[in-house]
This record gives structure tokens, sequence and C-alpha cells, in this order.
């Protein structure tokens, strides 16, 4: 019997691999996403007709998606965690992807070690957490949870195409 796994994301190689103008091309993108080809064509040195070429093809296998990043505390979910949950079975089992359902739920990972999943969970509250772990123990074989609250973020975004050559200088501490 065949199984869908579709819903299961996967790691795939890109076709080609990104060289320096497109790499640059998706900073860009990444930076604004409203940018024209021409506003991008400049800060990377091409033409737009070239970068809407290249922009093209990094749609089919690098760009997931061109959306708004949507500040968690304005939309009125000031309260970050991650919740590392361990469960009878494989992580990526059907009653633990029912998690995907959840507006808190913002990401999702099955990783190695003293856990089956990691999942990181926005909510407006304390409480509201609770009441969402409390779904969490409603699902077959969830065996204990850990939950990791945020008390300041410093830095959050998605993948970075660019490559660092040369890493800053960070300074010694004083004592």
């Amino acid at each position: 019997m065949v199984k869908e796994t579709d819903d299961i994301q996967r790691a795939t190689l890109p076709r080609r691999a990104l060289d320096g103008f497109d790499r640059k091309i998706l900073g860009a993108i990444t930076e604004d996403g409203r940018a024209t080809y021409a506003e991008i064509g400049e800060h990377v040195g091409l033409s737009a007709p070239a970068v809407h070429e290249r922009v093209k093809r990094l749609r089919k296998h690098a760009i997931k998606s061109i959306g708004a990043h949507l500040d968690g505390p304005s939309c009125g979910k000031d309260f970050l965690a991650f919740v590392h949950v361990d469960a009878d079975g494989w992580g990526k089992s059907e009653r633990m992807l029912t998690l995907r359902q959840f507006p808190e739920v913002e990401e999702m990972h099955s990783v190695a070690g003293d856990t089956c999943v990691i999942i990181k969970v926005r909510t407006a509250n304390a409480h509201a957490l609770e009441d969402f772990l409390s779904q969490l123990y409603v699902l077959p074989g969830v065996r204990s949870t850990k939950s990791f609250v945020v008390l300041s973020t410093y830095l959050e975004r998605g993948v970075q195409a660019e490559v660092t050559t040369e890493w800053p200088e960070v300074p010694l501490p004083t004592r």
C-alpha cells in the first residue's frame, strides 16, 4: 500500500546551484518582497529583465512564497514558547501532524534527541499556552512536554540566502 506523504516537508536539492547573483537577489527579496525588478537589479548589478528571468527560475525551486511577516504582539499574540513533545512512536505520526491545524503553531520540527517534536507556539498569554498544552495531551501517545518561554527575542528571520565570507570581529568582554 502506498501512503501519501505530500504533507510532510522534505529536504530538496536545488536543480542548479545558486550563484552569487541568485543569492543577492534572494537577499534583496527577503529584505523587501515588494521591491521592483529594477530596484533589485540596481542593488545586485543586473538589468531588470535579467532579474525577472532569475526570479522566475528561483520561484521554481528556492522561493517558497512571498508574503507578510506579522508582528506577534501587534496581532495579540505576545507570548512565545518552544514546546518539546515526547510521544510514543515516531514524531511524524498522523496524530502529531494534526497539530498543524492549530493557528498557534508557527513551526513544527521532527528532531533527534530527548524529544520527538519541537513546536514554536505563539499565544496571547500563559493561560492560552496552558489551553494549547491541554490539547496536546488529548493526542494519543503524548507522554510529556517541556515548554521554554521566550523572555526576549534578539533575532527572528527566515532563511538567508547570502553567504558570509568574512566573519565580523567580535570584541572580547573586558573585566
